[in-house]
């Protein structure tokens, strides 16, 4: 393995949090373990010259490959299954309630391999029953990694990963896809758009969100980048609309306007 030197360990980790928030200063070990071999195999003998490699890369290829070994995606269907029941029980019956254009915005940023987004939909789908056919439905979902957002576009997942879903869910939204795997049905899959998208970037939305879950995603940035992501939400939120972050994240330790609601919920007030 190529050993990773202290100038060039500088260098990638503050490419990476210039580009994408992500801080991996303490993860020296991880950037060597899966960026060693991949070096070698492109015929660099250092990191110094595949780092400028990457920045030479007009069409940001490699970056993105960068960014995909270097990230970690980490996520199940139900994950910290209490903020689903906030928003079958307390967000759906809100935006149906008050939006009388019928279009619900929701966005799952930071969505990884899709088993959050797909979640989302599920529920909504279930909650509107009927009625779904008079509203715009369709869940915003985005990642930096291509990986993982293929991975989330083609809706397949081993029938394990699918254990612990609703019964109910496996027959209505579920389709076998081999001996091993399920796929989400053509109706599920068209219920979410996928997007590739860096949270540093510029947000630009025609319109305003009820409810964004970015969940276990700012526990890789520093204070000053969540800091930053944060302000992007809450700008991005219509009055009265949520925000969920992870169960083992908190925003006590930065400035917020956000309303507390109860542990990794938010809300933006009116």
């Amino acid at each position: 393995m190529i050993k990773l030197k202290e100038d060039e360990f500088t260098a990638i980790t503050s490419y990476i949090h210039s580009n994408y928030g992500v801080d991996l200063r303490k993860k020296r070990h991880l950037i060597e373990g899966r960026l060693g071999n991949h070096i070698a195999q492109l015929g660099y003998e250092n990191y110094m010259d595949y780092l400028n490699y990457v920045k030479s890369d007009k069409k940001n290829d490699e970056a993105t490959v960068l960014i995909n070994k270097l990230t970690t995606n980490h996520t199940y269907f139900l994950r910290e299954s209490e903020h689903f029941d906030f928003y079958k029980k307390n967000v759906l019956p809100w935006i149906e309630d008050t939006t009388k254009s019928k279009d619900l915005r929701v966005w799952s940023a930071g969505c990884s391999s899709g088993q959050e987004p797909y979640t989302l939909s599920i529920i909504t789908r279930d909650y509107f029953s009927g009625r779904l056919s008079s509203w715009d439905s369709t869940i915003l979902a985005s990642d930096i990694s291509d990986k993982v957002l293929s991975i989330a576009k083609s809706g397949i997942y081993t029938k394990e990963e699918l254990s612990k879903i609703p019964l109910d869910w496996k027959k209505k939204y579920f389709v076998d896809y081999d001996d091993d795997c399920m796929s989400v049905s053509d109706a599920l899959r068209k219920g979410v758009a996928y997007r590739n998208f860096n949270l540093l970037s510029k947000f630009q939305f025609k319109k305003p969100f009820q409810a964004i879950f970015c969940r276990n995603v700012m526990i890789y940035f520093d204070k000053p980048t969540k800091n930053e992501v944060v302000r992007k939400f809450y700008d991005a939120l219509m009055p009265g609309g949520y925000f969920f972050i992870g169960q083992s994240e908190s925003l006590a330790s930065i400035e917020h306007p956000f309303k507390y609601v109860q542990p990794s919920i938010y809300q933006k007030e009116y």
